[in-house]
């Protein structure tokens, strides 16, 4: 019997090392689920959506090839860089873009992360912060650009990707809009993978969202929009991450039946982007 319970014991371990080295090697698909409901096989146009566009393939510093929608508007002082959300891909996202376009007269650049629609690679933080590099460096040197005010506005995952740009390229942004945004994977691992809660330290795509915001430019102003309800990431990273914010010249709005991936359509949300913009820029 003695035998049997080292050996049941021996067993269990060594399952659940495999399991854990599983999901070790796995976890980029967890975090990164670019494969979802065939996100991978049809990115839709600006075009059906009767905004003009040029599609630009660009070439990170590694050697990844991202697709990138280019949707100017000639009369336009501003641009927004939509930075996604997670899962999905740059087209799930034309419907709310020509929203922006029309509302703001605005230029609007929005871009796919490698291994997310047609663009090449496989996600990853460092990764996605060389597609980031890469669409910076276009337009700062594109000469339609290079003269526009740039509005950066991130959801979620989206959210991470702003913070790491208005950190890195103070010189280039000049409005910072952040909706349902986390701390960190780290921290919002327990909240989407209950069952993984206790290994989330094991999780090598960190974006400490947490850390990099308080090293923003503070002279940038920031509008954090947070929905109450968010099943997702807790209202309260969005909390935390405005309290961090070194600029005076913030505002967080709550939306109290807001949901992860709802928040955009509550009642009153553009009409406080529109007060931020008018603001501060």
């Amino acid at each position: 019997m003695l035998r049997f319970l080292k050996m049941l014991v021996g067993g269990v371990f060594s399952l659940s090392a495999i399991s854990m080295a599983t999901l070790y090697a796995y976890q980029n698909k967890l975090v990164y689920p670019s494969w979802a409901q065939g996100a991978r096989n049809h990115v839709d146009t600006p075009d059906h959506y009767n905004l003009p566009f040029v599609e630009r393939k660009l070439m990170t510093q590694d050697g990844v090839q991202i697709r990138a929608f280019d949707i100017r508007n000639e009369n336009s002082t501003s641009t927004w860089l939509i930075l996604c959300p997670n899962a999905g891909n740059m087209g799930y996202f034309l419907p709310v873009v020509e929203f922006i376009y029309r509302r703001f007269n605005c230029s609007v650049f929005i871009y796919s992360y490698r291994g997310y629609g047609y663009s090449e690679g496989n996600p990853s933080e460092t990764g996605l912060k060389l597609d980031a590099d890469c669409v910076m460096s276009f337009l700062q040197q594109d000469d339609f650009y290079k003269t526009q005010k740039l509005v950066l506005f991130g959801r979620s995952l989206g959210g991470a990707n702003a913070i790491y740009i208005a950190r890195k390229y103070p010189h280039l942004c000049d409005a910072l809009i952040l909706e349902n945004t986390f701390l960190s994977i780290r921290k919002v691992i327990p909240h989407v993978f209950p069952f993984l809660r206790y290994f989330a330290s094991f999780c090598h795509e960190v974006w400490n969202s947490e850390q990099e915001i308080k090293k923003i430019d503070p002279t940038l102003p920031g509008l954090f929009l947070s929905g109450r309800k968010d099943e997702i990431v807790p209202p309260q990273h969005m909390e935390r991450l405005y309290a961090l914010y070194p600029s005076e010249h913030k505002s967080l709005i709550e939306f109290r039946l807001g949901h992860h991936n709802d928040t955009i359509v509550q009642d009153g949300y553009w009409d406080a982007v529109s007060l931020f913009l008018d603001k501060y820029l």
